[in-house]
């Protein structure tokens, strides 16, 4: 794939606001989260999709840094104590753990904002066409909001303690894990200005990608290193939670991540530009270990 991190990042910089003494503290915060690394997957496949549409990447940039920044209001908020009451996040402290709780709502809530700003300004509107802007702001705010990203918190919070049938776990991961990387596929093929068959087909391939990746979340819980992972295993087990494993067994949790990444590869066949890279892409979250 295309080397799209020096592009996003340099991106992520010029769209963030310049404020008054009175606001710095927001804007250091914003920032403080923004910039803690990551693989900016979202970002990515966003431009990646929008140059197999044949789009101009540049012109998409605003809408790839909206994508990120979205996400990372959600980070902020997750980490809350209210949330998941995470004290780090990437091996640093979380937000409101420097910031204090305030700021970190705030700044989360302005990252919001910001995406949206960014996304319909007239400037960057008129550069990917007036309708497309549109059409893609839409999309950012249907898959992150009350029935996407947010309506998948919702399911989550209200299913701990709770043995959660099958249905529930879908709807929850389709929602709070898939749904910002459908927004990404679908909003790179609709700043190229792309037809509704490439724009279905990059949401097969986001929507198989993400569950994939949240059940190999689960297998990963019971059978990986601590050490490997990163972070504790057996969590899941420990509070009792219902997970793709603890529901189908181990083996059809892998035969699922192998047919869902099949059907991800399988969408791409729409696409006259060379797929390889989100094709290895799909594989590789299959495979991961940690």
């Amino acid at each position: 794939m295309i080397d799209y991190l020096p592009l996003i990042e340099n991106a992520l910089k010029e769209n963030m606001p310049n404020g008054d003494f009175y606001e710095q503290v927001l804007i250091d915060s914003m920032n403080y989260s923004l910039s803690a690394g990551g693989k900016r997957i979202r970002p990515v496949l966003l431009l990646e999709f929008c140059r197999l549409c044949k789009g101009d990447v540049n012109a998409s940039l605003p809408y790839a840094c909206a994508v990120e920044m979205v996400h990372t209001y959600s980070l902020i908020h997750d980490d809350l104590p209210c949330m998941d009451d995470d004290d780090y996040r990437r091996g640093k402290p979380s937000n409101h753990k420097v910031f204090g709780e305030d700021i970190a709502v705030l700044a989360g809530d302005a990252l919001q904002s910001r995406a949206y700003e960014i996304m319909l300004s007239h400037e960057n509107a008129e550069k990917i066409g007036f309708e497309n802007a549109v059409n893609a702001s839409y999309t950012l705010a249907k898959y992150s909001g009350t029935l996407g990203m947010v309506g998948g918190q919702v399911i989550d919070i209200n299913s701990e303690g709770k043995k959660a049938p099958i249905e529930v776990l879908q709807q929850m991961d389709y929602k709070k894990t898939a749904g910002l990387i459908i927004a990404s596929c679908a909003m790179g093929c609709i700043c190229a200005g792309a037809k509704e068959e490439y724009i279905n087909a990059a949401k097969e391939y986001a929507e198989n990608i993400g569950i994939a990746f949240q059940i190999v979340d689960d297998i990963l819980d019971v059978t990986a290193n601590e050490n490997e992972l990163g972070k504790p295993v057996g969590s899941d087990m420990e509070n009792e939670k219902s997970t793709y494993v603890s529901l189908l067994g181990l083996n059809r949790c892998r035969e699922l991540v192998d047919e869902m990444t099949n059907r991800a590869i399988d969408a791409l066949s729409v696409f006259e530009e060379d797929t390889k890279s989100l094709c290895d892409f799909a594989l590789s979250l299959a495979k991961r270990n940690k």
